[in-house]
């Protein structure tokens, strides 16, 4: 029997990329593609790398007859969507928005939302019924400092500055999302204060107990389409062997997260859920650079990942993608 999915907001960068990880997944059944803007079209039309692969439609409908339901929505749209269509409780529920990843959000009516890292909480997600999909940059820092988190070793501030392509404004157009202003441009926004932080402050807390130094984390806005490299310092005691041994230990069994002792780019993780990082040791600072891909692992290739775990599928399945790499 395969897993019934349905996909909330599929006409968007999100929903188009659950889409073409979906169509091709061996265990999945696209039951709806809900687009109330779309309803009637040809998904291809919209998506249209899709034309070949699937006859779809876009539906203004919701069926309740599915496994699970995706919600490729923006952030405060996926709690209104659920005040004004109660889900059946046997329906599990993988929210790509913000809406309830902070601990304070994650009760909804009955559900509880699990935080769905996996390389944070596989064990948690496995039994879970609703999962709050990470961030993007929130999923590329992490996975920069978990290891340092688990042996509490985060003790003095963090130096982040992390880059994003343009799909992260989401499909939206905005003045810093038109072409023309981002071609050859670079900005910086939100410094100091950008909501993935919340998020990453709870999850490393969860690893190490009160983390006390700040997170010094400045966005930019970078010239490319997709993928995210942060790059992080801290000051440390670790021999730059002994990090790569504590990296290498705890990363040992996720199967998308790999240490590289050269040095990385994006285009090795452009189009696939793969996380890759970096490390090197600076007098008494250890530095450290961690790449994804912001659509796949940082929000729908991690949405799938989620869901192989929920149904007891290897996490790998309909995930092992193909890097862009020129």
């Amino acid at each position: 029997m395969k897993i019934k999915a349905g996909i909330i907001g599929g006409a968007g960068y999100t929903g188009g990329e659950m889409l073409r990880i979906l169509v091709n997944h061996p265990q999945v059944e696209i039951a709806f593609v809900n687009s109330s803007s779309n309803a009637g079209n040809l998904i291809s039309d919209i998506h249209t790398d899709l034309f070949g692969d699937t006859d779809l439609k876009f539906t203004d409908q919701i069926s309740q007859d599915i496994d699970v339901l995706f919600l490729c929505v923006g952030h405060g749209d996926a709690k209104k969507f659920l005040e004004v269509n109660p889900i059946n409780e046997k329906v599990k529920i993988i929210d790509l928005s913000q809406d309830f990843r902070l601990a304070q959000n994650s009760q909804f009516a009955t559900r509880n939302f699990v935080y769905g890292l996996p390389e944070l909480n596989k064990e948690k997600i496995q039994t879970a019924q609703n999962i709050a999909n990470p961030g993007c940059f929130a999923t590329c820092i992490q996975m920069g400092l978990l290891p340092l988190a688990s042996r509490g070793l985060l003790q003095s501030e963090v130096h982040i500055n992390a880059t994003t392509g343009s799909t992260g404004a989401g499909q939206s157009l905005s003045k810093t999302s038109h072409f023309s202003w981002r071609n050859n441009n670079l900005s910086i926004y939100k410094a100091f204060e950008h909501q993935h932080l919340g998020e990453i402050g709870e999850s490393l807390t969860q690893l190490q107990g009160e983390v006390k130094e700040a997170l010094n984390f400045i966005p930019q806005r970078g010239d490319f389409t997709r993928g995210i490299l942060a790059a992080m310092y801290i000051e440390s005691d670790l021999t730059e062997e002994a990090a790569y041994e504590l990296y290498e230990s705890y990363y040992a069994s996720h199967p998308f997260t790999h240490v590289s002792r050269k040095n990385i780019d994006l285009k090795q993780v452009v189009n696939t859920n793969k996380c890759l990082i970096h490390l090197e040791k600076h007098g008494n600072k250890l530095f450290i650079i961690s790449i994804i891909d912001n659509l796949l692992k940082g929000a729908s290739g991690q949405a799938v990942q989620n869901m192989n775990l929920m149904f007891g599928l290897e996490e790998t399945v309909g995930l092992k993608l193909k890097a862009a790499n020129f």
